[in-house]
């Protein structure tokens, strides 16, 4: 369903279709500490990355997924394209944050014009927005079977005037946004560029600001939720705790810097942030559990600035009872060693995961 003339939001059942002859979207992730890029190009074995980077923004520009200071946002997007010596203008987007909802719900099944108007007359009762002010699109997720004539629908919902002030931002540089996709199916996206649909996992990104939990089943979605917790939490808690500059004590929270003497108010602080990062976490499992006792879930995938904490997988291998690994949505892109230094590819890779999901769409010429 368009959103404007070439805005949508990306909701498929995320079995990527083949990359053809057009171009791919420049992945751009918006977050509230940084901007990230992502450029790939199709080659004969897959994709081949381009160019990659991040810029720290001023705090408090993004926050909670809206724009609060888009004249900033701007022009540090116009520096990093300039920087990398991008010169796509068709990029596509993601948002997340209170001003987007995603609903699942059960229907019967209906033909895709039925079900557009029956979205259309029914939405209301699933979205606390007034529908005037919300851009609306769905997926039927096709879960029916033969014995069963009631199916999924992935129903998502985002606020107009949030959606719009990005496009103008992004229009105000020359850059033409040709896609609007929610964070959590872009991770998706990037995941199964690398692994396929099979398995049953569960996809963490930690942010700055925000935890986006995402479950996935053989290439669909079964939960998707974002939660208000994220990384740059537990490096403020370091820097008042030890009076330090922030970038010091970013460098301790992921072992980059030795905690020396401050080794055990470390741990207690580490500690004290990251269980309440596994409780949510945890009701995500315990719902999968419970509504899916016979498919156990495999792994858990992290990604995100915040999936570079050191000791951070282990510590969710403890205390969830499952494999947790670091994600690199890099592992199977052709990458030119020469151009791309492969010491700050494994550095940045996990932080990347959401605009690689982007930048494999396809785009129109």
């Amino acid at each position: 369903m368009a959103l404007q003339s070439l805005t949508k939001f990306n909701l498929k059942n995320f079995s990527l279709p083949f990359l053809n002859k057009q171009s791919l979207t420049v992945g751009l992730d918006i977050g509230s500490h940084a901007i990230k890029i992502c450029e790939l190009l199709e080659g004969r074995n897959g994709v081949k990355l381009l160019s990659l980077g991040s810029a720290r923004l001023p705090a408090d520009a993004v926050e909670d997924g809206e724009l609060r200071d888009p004249d900033s946002v701007a022009e540090i997007i116009k520096s990093l394209l300039k920087n990398l010596k991008i010169k796509g203008k068709k990029v596509g987007i993601s948002i997340s944050g209170y001003s987007v909802i995603l609903k699942k719900i059960n229907l019967s099944v209906m033909s895709e014009k039925d079900l557009a108007e029956h979205i259309q007359s029914e939405a209301e009762q699933y979205i606390p927005f007034d529908l005037d002010d919300v851009y609306l699109d769905f997926q039927d997720l096709q879960t029916n079977t033969e014995t069963e004539d009631r199916t999924d629908i992935m129903l998502v919902a985002a606020k107009k005037d949030v959606v719009n002030a990005y496009l103008q931002m992004l229009q105000s540089v020359g850059l033409k946004t040709v896609l609007v996709d929610v964070d959590a199916f872009a991770l998706e996206n990037s995941f199964e560029m690398n692994f396929g649909q099979e398995g049953n996992v569960v996809l963490v990104d930690i942010g700055s600001s925000k935890m986006n939990i995402n479950i996935i089943s053989q290439g669909a979605s079964l939960f998707a939720r974002d939660v208000v917790m994220g990384s740059r939490h537990l490096t403020e808690q370091i820097q008042e705790k030890f009076d330090l500059e922030f970038e010091e004590a970013e460098s301790i929270k992921i072992g980059a810097v030795s905690a020396e003497d401050k080794q055990e108010e470390l741990a207690h602080l580490f500690v004290n942030t990251t269980t309440k990062w596994i409780m949510e976490i945890q009701k995500a499992l315990d719902f999968y559990n419970s509504n899916f006792p016979d498919d156990p879930l495999s792994k858990i995938v992290l990604s995100g600035g915040g999936s570079k904490i050191k000791g951070l997988d282990l510590f969710f291998s403890k205390e969830t009872g499952l494999p947790v690994e670091v994600f690199n949505p890099f592992h199977l892109t052709e990458v030119d060693t020469e151009k791309i230094d492969p010491d700050y590819l494994k550095s940045i890779a996990p932080e990347m995961a959401i605009p690689m999901g982007l930048a494999t769409r396809a785009c129109p010429l």
